[in-house]
């Protein structure tokens, strides 16, 4: 069996392989040579007509100039077939998508990038691969990563696989990121994703919605006989609007039990700056009734169980949870997502008359404008200062 740095090796032979330039005369004059075109596997014939250069003699001349360039070039590693003007475009695409992971994994350690987003693009990095496997003639080098091999995989996506507009939308930010990466890493010139475009935000559908009142009492009731801790999760989440990442994170020794309190340090949340939210009066009851406060303070809130422990738990378990457990248990539809327990709390939180800055100091949003997105249509009420207001016209 052939090593992998021999099967890299024979990949550059077999692009380096080449005769030396021919000169043919008769009726019509030209420069022949062959040279191996990978996207083809098998040796292809070049020629460059010289019928329109001047005399015989002049052809000649011309002829002998041409072939000498056309072996220099050869001999440096040119291929007529190959258009990459980088030596790395002449890399296995296998290996180009080695590097990517690698470097992608580097980001993730550095914290630049999320756990989400890491977790994300390896996948369609490996559904990259294998479709690109099973095609009947598979690229194998990075020059031949382009534009059309882009569009036919998002139309795979897309049409072939019929997944939704969002889910090809989220394909395309990835080959607009591998794309990026192999331009800065010098594999390519170009980005092939240049042009593409998703599809349409606003024909999008919203994929989660705001739970009803009574549904939201029958998932209490649910979670109080069959799962407390998971029931305290989804308190973090409606009242006190921490995002799953960041739940996930907490320890004990974030909660002020006096002060009623959580610390969301920088280094866990999502906008990267630290934060302290109010914890409501039934949280703490509920963490004292469990005996969560009873654990030491260096443990996670919700380890495995979702009680507290020294070892960190995906936040993907949540969701999980929800999708297995309860939408069946509850018959919940599947707009009920278990990040519309965040919506949902935002939502309450403004129809029980909580001011808007306040919900949006909870929520940690950006701008009051955020939080009004939340705002439900029959409770908005008109600006009593404009009621009166009367203008010049």
């Amino acid at each position: 069996m052939l090593s992998v740095k021999t099967t890299r090796n024979k990949a550059l032979e077999e692009i380096l392989a080449y005769t030396y330039p021919r000169f043919h005369t008769g009726s019509c004059w030209y420069v022949s040579f062959y040279a191996f075109d990978p996207a083809k596997g098998v040796m292809r014939r070049k020629r460059i007509k010289i019928n329109s250069v001047g005399t015989a003699s002049q052809k000649r001349k011309y002829a002998n100039r041409l072939c000498h360039r056309l072996s220099e070039k050869l001999e440096s590693g040119w291929n007529p077939w190959v258009e990459s003007e980088s030596d790395r475009g002449y890399k296995l695409f296998t290996d180009a998508l080695i590097h990517y992971r690698n470097y992608t994994t580097k980001l993730l350690n550095d914290g630049v990038l999320r756990q989400s987003t890491y977790h994300d693009y390896m996948c369609f990095a490996h559904v990259l691969e294998e479709w690109n496997e099973q095609r009947s003639i598979p690229i194998r080098y990075v020059y031949q990563f382009d534009r059309t091999f882009c569009v036919r995989f998002l139309d795979y996506i897309y049409i072939e696989r019929k997944n939704s507009p969002r889910t090809r939308n989220n394909y395309l930010a990835f080959l607009r990121a591998f794309s990026t990466f192999l331009v800065q890493h010098l594999y390519l010139k170009e980005r092939p994703t240049e042009g593409l475009v998703g599809i349409g935000k606003a024909l999008l559908k919203k994929e989660r919605k705001v739970i009803d009142p009574h549904d939201m009492q029958r998932l209490h009731d649910w979670l109080e006989e069959h799962n407390r801790p998971f029931l305290l999760v989804c308190y973090f989440l409606h009242y006190m609007l921490i995002r799953p990442k960041e739940i996930a994170k907490l320890r004990l020794c974030d909660i002020c039990v006096a002060k009623q309190t959580v610390y969301i340090d920088d280094t866990i949340s999502k906008n990267k700056k630290s934060a302290v939210v109010t914890m409501p009066q039934k949280i703490i009851e509920l963490m004292a009734d469990l005996g969560y406060f009873n654990a030491p303070g260096t443990y996670y809130i919700f380890s495995k169980g979702f009680r507290p422990g020294p070892e960190w738990v995906n936040e993907k378990t949540y969701r999980d949870y929800w999708t297995r457990y309860i939408r069946p248990a509850l018959r919940f539809p599947k707009e009920y997502k278990f990040y519309s327990l965040k919506d949902t709390g935002i939502t309450a939180m403004l129809r029980a008359g909580c001011d808007a800055l306040s919900v949006k100091e909870q929520a940690r949003h950006s701008s009051l404008l955020m939080t009004d997105i939340y705002t439900p249509q029959d409770i908005r009420d008109a600006n009593p200062i404009l009621l009166n207001y009367k203008g010049i016209l």
